[in-house]
């Protein structure tokens, strides 16, 4: 076994498990382990003498935390799934007979910090009043090999706590185990997505799955991963969204479907942004924006309130509130706002020249859709922290969105923003396919121009547009990005469990 990269803890603990194979001991055993209770179940649940004979015969498994030697007698802490609790042991009731090795030897000398062991005791108050385990027996179920990045504790508080977000985001297994408040945040982030998938599931919607893996990327304006199908000798793309193919359901008469779908965009990575990306869509027939915008409101106050028991969040220094209903503000009247131009009469020109006045990047392959979304990203998004719906969007910058019903020259469209950052993104969907063609072939211009993320004609899903689409209106939530917000997280990276990282060199 090579040693030459190991550090000296390391090799004492190798040391330890070629002790332990010769006293015949398998570190890694096989066998089931007949745990019957936790950490928590037992501390909120023994009362001591009214129910001592409830907990006579506990058995618990876990890594070991913390150990104070007593000589002849140890405390030590484990850790399971769901919390921590104190073990005495004891020499005698370890190893009753001549043959102290179980507990001299085992227990003091070739056990360490994060071994998992399985205990069978009783359980019992000490007399500082903690509730423990007095331990009869301890199994070893898991040799810890690789030492824990040590966390200090004392009254409850936690010390030296690891922080360093490229361990954590690295090792993320580590970070679990040594700092609690991690899994919380995890633990929340799934009652919240219960609490969608209930709410919706209540509602008659149906969850569904559609392809990952695409050949034309098509329901956003994004640049693909791109990859190649060998058998069919073909280039393929993650996909960027899963609107067409949703959309391709509601032609074939689902009335609402939904689906919690792994996004991939080829793009910077950031605080808010990882290129593997979680987003929730449905598309409802026979809706409209409006109805979607009391939806969504009544969506989020339910999913704040499964994860928080209250609809109002602490975000770092703001507080807020999810509960419906929330404002409403035109894309122009906010830009009007915050800008003082009003920009709804202005050609690509003029709006090039507010551009220039407010020292916003205007780049020459950008059209007029873009740089509008420029001028609200750089002038008004930062502003809306509580939530509110940015409505009736200009028709360049939205390719699949139905024209408004009575705003010429707009799109029946709204983004949800919170905490100056887009939430969800939601359309009356555009269900003519001849104008979904002449959409399709302006964004063919944009590209033409240089801009890649530009979306491809996908030809199929005009043809089943030609089939007759329902009047529907669809949305997209960024889940990661309300979890963010429910979970009182400043970065995507610390509500996703593996975080895209640079590649380590392990050599």
């Amino acid at each position: 076994m090579s040693t030459q990269h190991l550090s000296e803890q390391e090799i004492i603990r190798r040391e330890k498990l070629t002790e332990l194979k010769k006293l015949g001991i398998d570190a890694y055993p096989a066998p089931l382990y007949p745990v019957n209770a936790t950490s928590v179940y037992i501390k909120e649940n023994y009362k001591g003498e009214e129910n001592k004979a409830d907990f006579a015969d506990v058995c618990l498994a876990g890594r070991i935390m913390s150990v104070r030697d007593m000589g002849k007698a140890n405390f030590a802490v484990i850790q399971d799934a769901v919390g921590k609790i104190q073990l005495y042991i004891k020499q005698d009731d370890i190893c009753p007979g001549e043959d102290k090795t179980m507990f001299q030897t085992v227990w003091k000398k070739l056990l360490d910090l994060g071994d998992i062991i399985g205990i069978k005791g009783y359980v019992f108050t000490t007399k500082t009043g903690e509730t423990s385990v007095h331990v009869k027996e301890f199994t070893l179920l898991s040799k810890s090999l690789k030492p824990l990045p040590v966390v200090r504790e004392k009254e409850g508080e936690t010390f030296d706590e690891v922080t360093d977000p490229e361990f954590r985001y690295r090792q993320r297994y580590a970070d679990l185990i040594v700092n609690p408040g991690v899994k919380e945040t995890f633990i929340k982030r799934t009652k919240m997505v219960n609490a969608i998938r209930e709410f919706l599931n209540e509602r008659g919607a149906l969850e569904v799955d559609t392809p990952v893996l695409q050949s034309i990327p098509g329901g956003a304006a994004a640049r693909p991963f791109t990859t190649h199908h060998n058998a069919l000798d073909v280039p393929m793309y993650m996909r960027i969204a899963n609107e067409l193919y949703l959309k391709r359901l509601i032609v074939g008469g689902f009335e609402w479907v939904y689906e919690f779908s792994r996004n991939f965009r080829n793009e910077g990575m950031d605080r808010t942004h990882n290129p593997e990306f979680t987003v929730l869509e449905f598309y409802v027939a026979y809706k409209d924006y409006e109805w979607m915008m009391d939806t969504t409101e009544q969506m989020l106050e339910k999913a704040a309130l499964a994860t928080n028991g209250a609809t109002k969040v602490v975000v770092g220094d703001k507080e807020i509130d999810f509960k419906a209903p929330y404002k409403r503000i035109t894309m122009y009247d906010a830009i009007k706002e915050y800008t003082g131009f009003d920009i709804s009469e202005m050609d690509e020109a003029g709006i090039r020249n507010v551009c220039k006045e407010l020292k916003i990047h205007a780049d020459e392959k950008w059209g007029k859709g873009k740089l509008i979304d420029e001028i609200f990203g750089s002038k008004c998004e930062g502003n809306y922290i509580q939530p509110t719906f940015i409505t009736d969007y200009p028709v360049e910058m939205s390719p699949l969105t139905k024209k408004h019903r009575s705003k010429p020259g707009l799109v029946e469209r709204f983004e949800l923003m919170c905490n100056g950052k887009e939430i969800a993104n939601a359309y009356s969907e555009l269900n003519d396919p001849l104008e979904q063609r002449e959409r399709f072939e302006e964004q063919v211009k944009l590209m033409e121009r240089g801009d890649d993320e530009a979306m491809f004609i996908d030809h199929d899903f005009l043809r089943a547009l030609e089939y007759g689409m329902p009047p529907t209106s669809g949305i997209g939530f960024g889940i990661d990005r309300i979890a963010m917000l429910l979970t009182n997280q400043h970065s995507i990276q610390d509500v996703l469990f593996f975080p895209m990282m640079r590649p380590e060199n392990m050599e």
